[in-house]
């Protein structure tokens, strides 16, 4: 005979296993810096998605697209570097 549980029940059957480890926070805390640019440059770009993109439009996404550049090369060479940026 097999038991029917619900999905409910599963997750939370589980919940303390699935936390993140502290090792887990780190590396989010360390890449922090990349996700936010990254939200930068979406924000730029949504700004723009409903109109053509004004002057200032374009120099906004430009310089949001600079830095996730600048910040996944931080990232990149702290990694390499054994963590270190």
């Amino acid at each position: 005979m097999e038991h029917i549980v619900t999905v409910q029940d599963a997750v939370t059957a589980f919940a303390d296993w699935i936390e993140p480890t502290a090792a887990e926070l780190d590396a989010i805390e360390q890449e922090m810096p990349a996700i936010l640019a990254d939200v930068d440059l979406l924000d730029a770009q949504i700004l723009t998605l409903d109109r053509a993109p004004s002057e200032l439009d374009t120099r906004r996404i430009r310089r949001a697209h600079r830095r996730v550049l600048a910040a996944r090369l931080a990232l990149a060479n702290g990694s390499r570097n054994g963590g270190a940026a």
